[in-house]
């Protein structure tokens, strides 16, 4: 017969998280949530970062898949790609990151993400590939904004660090999405 609490010791130690676990007090409310092993989760702001990075990046991933269907450019078939390829890894990373951290991150698209796949997915061949670029500028102008902000002002240092590492991707898929988003936009 195990002792109590020595279910939770064992979780711990096989490097298992006890989050589905039942708590036996109120004391977990949204201020004082504890992560993994009884550490602090995320403050407020870092846990909004996860969130909106966790969405953006299911974003990038799922109009990836978009352009792979419905672009005819060859270099926009190729952006999308390297989008399902770079920000699915990004993604696996960050919600690793945030379950040790206690914290989930969005599985699935909120609504007015989804709205942005809705809208897109309408479009076809040179009409998708200058709609599907021209947003692959916007959106990567805001998630450079937004990493930067967070390497800078995070409060947890892994969060931080996260951020910063990412950073350099960000800013070269920036730079790919305005030479692409030029070759097709006058066509």
């Amino acid at each position: 017969m195990f002792k109590p609490g020595s279910l939770i010791a064992m979780m711990l130690a096989a490097g298992l998280s006890t989050a589905a676990l039942p708590t036996t007090s109120g004391a977990q409310g949204a201020a004082g949530q504890q992560g993994q092993a009884g550490q602090p989760s995320l403050s407020k702001s870092d846990r909004e970062f996860v969130e909106k990075a966790a969405l953006g990046g299911l974003l990038e991933v799922r109009l990836g898949q978009l352009a792979q269907q419905r672009a005819s450019s060859p270099d926009v078939k190729s952006f999308g790609q390297r989008m399902i390829d770079d920000h699915g890894a990004v993604n696996k990373r960050l919600a690793e990151l945030a379950q040790r951290k206690g914290v989930l991150v969005p599985q699935e698209l909120d609504q007015k993400h989804r709205e942005k796949v809705d809208k897109l997915s309408k479009k076809t061949g040179a009409e998708f590939d200058r709609a599907y670029m021209s947003d692959m500028v916007d959106d990567h102008e805001h998630d450079v904004g937004e990493f930067e902000k967070a390497a800078k002002e995070a409060k947890d240092a892994d969060l931080k660090g996260f951020a910063a590492a990412t950073l350099p991707k960000l800013r070269e898929h920036l730079a790919l999405a305005r030479q692409v988003h030029g070759k097709v936009k006058g066509k």
